[in-house]
């Protein structure tokens, strides 16, 4: 990520190191040989697998949507081409050497994975299927989030900043009154729908909306002298315990309702925080060196976690701790083998753009 002088923007990979440990973590709470105390102790801030995916989607909103409008301010226009080739090579390439090897793994039976777990996952609609395979069922966030690039920077072309920012604030406040809905109705009648409808776009696009209002609000709110009052106070960081404990109360309606948008306004608020004041504690942290490698390796770790993270498995490469350095192993072979030379491929077309470093590398 960059910042219009060609730096990396801080602290945004550091997030995203949290993230996919909280993700990560997650998914290792159950497998055989993880320390039990330790799994005991991370439920008391509820589903955090599922908060790790929420902090990505908010991320997502707001870097997709900087691009955007970064690229329009230089060159009067969103070049729709130029953005899918750039998504396309920097999640096609790790995604399908994925399920290449999936594939194999199912042929020679060391996966239990079905043609229909492959239809989902090669049409990035995992998130309406309530019965997916465990190792390809994480694919879901990624659905989501593709689900987003198609819509969305058609949309902020279409209609432009001003009315696009309605859309989003309006779905902010959309996805808990379509995900309360879920719960309502499909309790009723077919409880078995509830996991993939309760991941479908409609129940998912606050997150990433919540980002968007961010990325197109920002110019003005920095402005503000209140909102940099805000973001600049130690107070700030009990935006955290809100965080967990709303996302420890779950899926009770009240929660959904009122919760999700502070949560979503809480997430927002530190991210802004974090990227701006990078010399406080907390920045410091989320920009030492190991901390931003493990952010740069996150897409990796996320595509590769779950044919090690099977809690159901009792294979040693389903035990702890070789299941998570077997993780980092096809994370790192991902990254120097396929992704990091795709992504000097993207770099290099961007430079051909005459984009700025604003517009050229935000999006990660």
């Amino acid at each position: 990520m960059s910042n219009p002088t060609g730096r990396r923007i801080p602290s945004l990979d550091g997030i995203r190191a949290i993230s996919i440990l909280m993700v990560c973590y997650g998914h290792l709470c159950g497998t055989r040989h993880f320390p039990v105390a330790i799994a005991d102790y991370g439920r008391w801030c509820g589903d955090v697998t599922h908060l790790g995916v929420l902090v990505f989607f908010v991320i997502s909103g707001f870097l997709i949507t900087s691009l955007l409008v970064g690229e329009r301010e230089t060159t009067g226009t969103i070049s729709l081409k130029r953005f899918y080739l750039r998504r396309v090579l920097r999640i096609f390439p790790a995604f399908y050497a994925f399920i290449l090897v999936m594939a194999i793994a199912a042929l020679l039976g060391a996966v239990h994975v079905t043609g229909r777990d492959f239809a989902f996952a090669l049409t990035y609609t995992v998130n309406f299927e309530p019965n997916r395979a465990l190792q390809m069922g994480h694919l879901w966030s990624l659905s989501v989030e593709e689900q987003f690039y198609l819509l969305w920077p058609l949309a902020l072309l279409v209609l432009r900043e001003r009315r696009a920012l309605i859309v989003a604030v309006a779905a902010i406040f959309t996805g808990p009154l379509v995900r309360v809905g879920i719960l309502e109705w499909l309790f009723r009648v077919d409880p078995h729908s509830l996991d993939g409808m309760m991941t479908s776009f409609p129940a998912m696009l606050d997150y990433l909306a919540a980002g968007c209002a961010l990325a197109l609000l920002r110019p003005w709110l920095l402005t503000r002298t209140w909102y940099l009052r805000l973001t600049a106070s130690r107070w700030l960081a009990l935006a955290v315990p809100l965080v967990l404990l709303i996302n420890r109360m779950g899926g009770h309606t009240l929660t959904i309702l009122l919760g999700s948008p502070v949560l979503n306004l809480c997430i927002a608020l530190l991210i802004e925080s974090s990227t701006r004041h990078a010399d406080s504690l907390a920045g410091r942290f989320l920009n030492w060196k190991p901390v931003v490698a493990l952010g740069v390796l996150s897409y990796s770790l996320y595509l590769w976690q779950m044919p090690f993270l099977d809690h159901r498995s009792g294979a040693w490469t389903n035990a702890f701790p070789q299941n998570l350095a077997l993780v980092f192993l096809a994370a790192l072979s991902s990254w120097f083998l396929i992704e990091r030379p795709f992504l000097r491929l993207r770099s290099g077309l961007r430079r051909g753009t005459g984009l700025p470093a604003r517009a050229q590398g935000i999006a990660g």
